[in-house]
């Protein structure tokens, strides 16, 4: 732990356990602080023994100050503070340098297996995606974020200048799934842009991102940059209520029904990454040579991460000349899946309870059947609050798709379950219906070297990150594309530069107008 004693304050491999739980800390004010009322016991999810203690938050006094105490014109922006963004790109590039690290890469991969179960290659990407995040705005990435421009004016001395502008204090809430990537790359963007972050990471995973941030913070980020709150919902939701007048923006990312209410209560000043029911369409042309690999990538894009992902495949469309071959590859592959390489595991927020309660409902509907799955995990000593199903695919009739079953054939179960549906090229309407009718429009995939089957399927849907081709899939690390929602004017972006400037700024427009007099400037209109 040589060159983690610089930050890190656990051990994910000896120091979390019933014995010496982690204890987390808040920081306010450019300082790491206890709570001194409530912890909250986080169990492991694999054993269920307590192993983190995490602050549960209720007095926000000093939280709530300080995003009052920051400026709307934020702690920079394109005429104040530049030095900042220089600043900002070498807290990356030493970020990037440390977790380039052998020791420090398997720190975080190992600190996040252990809040969110996965298999160690999902969970090491999930650090090298972040880490690459940062080598992209190293040196002056951040810099180049605020670029402008200008336009010539009426007359001479006069012209116009538009510039990203930050909000000023915002709060970002980020999700268990990710528990690394979205908080770093959503944290980092509003830092970038000038905001002042106040930041909530889901209790059961806040961990990481606190370790996270100590490390940026020994790279060079000024702790007094950035408040962090271990809290539960509701208390969140009293700092939202409190804090109201202050905050000037807030990203969420979640939940639909949270977005929604987060939404309401902040009167539209929110930009939203909610849930997707994320639908894949495989076209007509089957190939024989693509069918494995298309098989393979279906099991990926279902039961990885245990079918925790945002992006993760909800709805899989299978066109007849497909399915014979198809489905039975899919169910090799899904029972391949097992807990002792957490290539499946826990579920986080749906227990076997509620997860049993929908696969029946959708079983009720007449011709659904169940294709493979089904069952419990076996074997395990995961706790009864989360769920434990082996990976599962239900197959409904595309006759009951656009019937009173479609709220609930559309309903997604966050965890590793799909809906299957097979269609013909005269049932393609009924797809694309039932594709505009899906509230959700964050990923999809359009399987097909068709290019006019592409064509028909993209012109009619909205999902702001689509695949396409043989190759294309619904989950998709986004170090290299845009990844977020559409059809929404309160999408959120994640990754890119244009994610990070349309979430995290604003544009405002500074005419310059040095002069010279104009000579008739004076003159009445009557003359």
């Amino acid at each position: 732990m040589n060159k983690l004693s610089a930050f890190a304050t656990v051990d994910p491999n000896n120091g979390m356990n019933k014995n010496t739980p982690a204890r987390c800390q808040n920081l306010v004010s450019g300082e790491w602080k206890d709570d001194d009322n409530e912890y909250t016991k986080i169990p492991d999810p694999l054993n269920g023994d307590d192993f983190i203690l995490v602050p549960n938050t209720t007095d926000a006094t000093e939280f709530i100050e300080n995003l009052g105490n920051c400026p709307k014109s934020g702690l920079h922006n394109p005429i104040k503070n530049v030095d900042r963004y220089l600043m900002l790109g070498d807290v990356c590039a030493k970020s990037a340098e440390l977790m380039r690290d052998p020791e420090i890469e398997l720190f975080f991969a190992k600190l996040i297996q252990r809040v969110m179960p996965k298999s160690i290659n999902q969970c090491l990407g999930e650090v090298r995606v972040t880490r690459v995040f940062l080598e992209n705005f190293a040196g002056d990435g951040v810099r180049f974020l605020s670029r402008g421009f200008s336009n010539p004016g009426d007359h001479d001395g006069q012209e116009s200048k538009g510039y990203r502008w930050p909000f000023g204090p915002v709060v970002l809430i980020a999700p268990f799934n990710f528990p690394l990537e979205i908080p770093v790359l959503q944290f980092m963007g509003a830092l970038f842009m000038g905001n002042r972050p106040l930041v909530k990471s889901d209790s059961k995973v806040s961990i990481v991102f606190e370790q996270f941030l100590r490390m940026a913070i020994h790279c060079g980020l000024p702790a007094s940059d950035s408040d962090f709150i271990h809290c539960d919902g509701k208390n969140m939701d009293q700092l939202i209520t409190d804090g109201k007048e202050y905050i000037r923006h807030l990203q969420f990312t979640g939940s639909s029904d949270v977005a929604e209410h987060l939404a309401n209560k902040m009167d539209g000043r929110i930009k939203i990454e909610d849930a997707g029911f994320d639908w894949k369409i495989i076209g007509p042309d089957f190939e024989q040579d693509w069918l494995d690999y298309v098989a393979w990538q279906c099991d990926e894009d279902a039961y990885n991460a245990s079918g925790q992902k945002c992006s993760a495949q909800s709805i899989l469309f299978v066109h007849n000349n497909w399915s014979e071959y198809l489905i039975p590859k899919m169910k090799e592959l899904a029972n391949r899946r097992n807990l002792d390489n957490l290539t499946v595991g826990p579920v986080l927020t749906w227990d076997n309870v509620q997860i049993k309660s929908h696969i029946d409902a959708l079983l009720l509907i007449d011709g659904s059947s169940v294709l493979f799955g089904n069952e419990k995990l076996e074997n395990h000593q995961i706790p009864e609050v989360y769920g434990s199903i082996k990976p599962t695919a239900i197959q409904i009739p595309i006759e009951a798709l656009l019937t009173d079953h479609f709220e609930l054939i559309t309903t997604e179960l966050f965890g590793p379950f799909q809906v299957v549906i097979e269609y013909s090229d005269d049932q393609l309407s009924i797809v694309l219906d039932a594709l505009e009718r899906i509230e959700m429009n964050l990923t999809a995939a359009v399987v097909s070297n068709d290019l006019a089957f592409q064509q028909k399927i993209l012109g009619h849907t909205v999902n702001g990150t689509t695949y396409t081709g043989m190759r294309a899939r619904t989950t998709g690390a986004p170090q290299n594309h845009w990844f977020g929602p559409s059809g929404d004017p309160r999408a959120a972006g994640i990754g890119t530069p244009e994610a990070i400037i349309n979430t995290w700024s604003g544009h405002r427009e500074i005419i310059h107008d040095i002069g010279p007099i104009n000579t008739d400037w004076n003159i009445p209109e009557s003359q």
